[in-house]
């Protein structure tokens, strides 16, 4: 028989396990404001520019481009059934500062993670230039290979160029909003890089110049549908959830919640396992 403390406990502890959930409900995420709205405190030259998310869309997978060898090659051919998940950027290569800076975040937080580029995920990057050419993709994704420094990552960075009805075609599916700017020569546009699924499909959005490796290891993991990654990142997918109005990913309280219960009915377990057996061995628990 249990003790009368230990029944106690655990009929309080099962009362407190059961009202929780209703403390700890899940806040949902506030929502975007639109590009129009936006554009009525947008200077100008940067109203239209911006990022609309579209997460679940996929992207035109028979969209061409020429990649940094000079092929000509489709968007699909990076996606499929028996392919990996994906970071795509959308970029130019002679951007003169905020692709720079976020090429430059992108890899430093790629750097840390123990996946790898070409074995367990592919990085695009499209320049939204037509003019630019396949010759100046091949010398920026060797930089940024170098930049990367793991040995055999090379057939994991794909870096293309295309035709403008092609770019377009992408950046709209992506929700990636820019323009040229014929008083600066240069290009207008947000700063964000995009998580996708094995089948070309838009899963996270991370935005700005610097980015969380772990939440880049956690969007790779639920992009593969769970097929990388091992047990820690399965639990930490399970207390951290994505919040699509910041690109961020933070702790889920209701995951925590449950968690920490688990945790405490095991030891409330033990302790009842371990008064009981106290209980029928006292000679063995006075030695």
């Amino acid at each position: 028989m249990f003790s009368p403390v230990a029944r106690r406990i655990g009929v309080a502890f099962v009362a407190l396990a059961v009202a929780m959930p209703a403390f700890a409900a899940p806040i949902a995420p506030a929502p975007l404001g639109s590009l129009d709205q936006q554009a009525n405190v947008t200077p100008g030259p940067l109203q239209g520019v911006g990022i609309e998310q579209h997460l679940g869309q996929s992207l035109p997978l028979d969209a061409t481009f020429v990649d940094d060898e000079g092929k000509q090659v489709r968007i699909g051919d990076y996606f499929g059934p028996d392919k990996k998940p994906a970071v795509l950027a959308m970029a130019y290569f002679e951007c003169p500062m905020l692709c720079t800076l976020v090429l430059n975040g992108m890899i430093k937080a790629l750097r840390p993670l123990t996946f790898s580029a070409a074995s367990e995920f592919d990085v695009i990057v499209i320049s939204i230039n037509p003019k630019e050419t396949p010759e100046l993709a091949r010398q920026k994704k060797a930089a940024y290979v170098e930049n990367y420094g793991r040995k055999g990552s090379e057939g994991g960075f794909h870096f293309l160029t295309g035709e403008e009805a092609q770019i377009r075609a992408v950046a709209d599916a992506v929700g990636f909003h820019y323009k040229f700017v014929p008083a600066t020569g240069e290009y207008a546009h947000a700063a964000s890089i995009y998580v996708l699924t094995s089948l070309g499909q838009l899963s996270r959005y991370f935005f700005g110049v610097e980015f969380s490796s772990r939440d880049l290891k956690l969007a790779f993991v639920e992009a593969a549908d769970s097929k990388i990654g091992g047990l820690a990142e399965q639990l930490m997918l399970y207390c951290y959830r994505y919040d699509p109005a910041t690109g961020k990913y933070s702790a889920s309280i209701l995951a925590l919640v449950r968690l920490g219960g688990i945790a405490t009915l095991l030891s409330l377990a033990g302790f009842i396992g371990l008064s009981r057996w106290r209980e029928t061995h006292p000679s063995t628990s006075r030695s």
